[in-house]
């Protein structure tokens, strides 16, 4: 009899009857009373895979006409009023709702749009950990293919080796010069200037002097200023060159001003 009410998902009939029949079971003495309380738990079990259909049809669908009808009660719908003509098309057309309907709505679904949207992950918590770092992998040179390409990289570390080794003769040419003009005269230091500066060139007078700073740096000469303070050259004694050479953060370092006006 009350099969609708039961089904209906705002209603705990179907609850409260069961809970009825478990407290009449606890008096049950005869085998009549037994069978029906076994119908009403078969008839129960029915109506409640019958209410849990409709519950999961109503997850997945949408019931427009329900929407509808609860949309109008909202808005107000007046439905005991009669028309008085019925000819008259507007009044149909109009229907029953009061002329503030649509505005009512609308405050009402504005708060739903204003409203910010809840924050949430996509990927689960978030883990405040660094980042595990990645290996670097090295790319693979890929090798150059021909002999003409090959040529070009051999051919100037080869010229570059041979520059080095000239820089290397011509300081030791120099020390040469040096250690032996002070043999012949250990007595007078010779003028730095008059060492380095090529009359000639100015080219080689900025290369002469290139070549005395690394006698100077690897201590195997020192720089001196004479009475009018002009720098001179000697080389160093070979033990001097040695404590030189090893307290070489004790020396200073010297930057030399040359244009070609003053060199002329």
């Amino acid at each position: 009899e009350n099969r609708e009410d039961m089904l209906s998902s705002k209603s705990n009939r179907l609850t409260e009857a069961l809970e009825e029949a478990n407290k009449l079971f606890s008096g049950v003495s005869c085998a009549r009373e037994a069978a029906l309380d076994a119908q009403f738990l078969v008839l129960a079990s029915n109506l409640g895979k019958e209410k849990a259909n409709e519950l999961h049809s109503e997850m997945t669908a949408f019931d427009s006409l329900t929407f509808a009808e609860d949309l109008l009660t909202f808005m107000g719908i007046n439905r005991v009023e009669v028309e008085e003509n019925d000819s008259d098309s507007e009044s149909i057309s109009g229907g029953y709702l009061p002329s503030n309907a649509w505005h009512k709505l609308g405050e009402e679904t504005e708060k739903y749009f204003r409203r910010a949207p809840s924050f949430h992950y996509m990927l689960g918590s978030f883990k405040s950990d660094p980042p595990v770092p990645r290996q670097r992998i090295e790319r693979q040179r890929k090798a150059t293919g021909g002999e003409q390409k090959r040529a070009m990289p051999a051919q100037l570390k080869k010229m570059e080796e041979s520059h080095q080794e000239a820089t290397e003769k011509e300081v030791e040419r120099i020390l040469g010069l040096l250690q032996t003009h002070f043999k012949n005269d250990p007595d007078t230091p010779i003028s730095f200037f008059d060492l380095v500066i090529d009359p000639n060139s100015f080219a080689r007078t900025v290369e002469n002097i290139f070549h005395v700073s690394f006698i100077i740096r690897d201590g195997f000469a020192r720089l001196k200023l004479d009475d009018d303070k002009l720098p001179i050259i000697e080389p160093s004694k070979d033990n001097e060159g040695k404590e030189d050479h090893h307290s070489a953060g004790a020396r200073n370092q010297v930057v030399i001003s040359l244009n070609h006006q003053e060199w002329k």
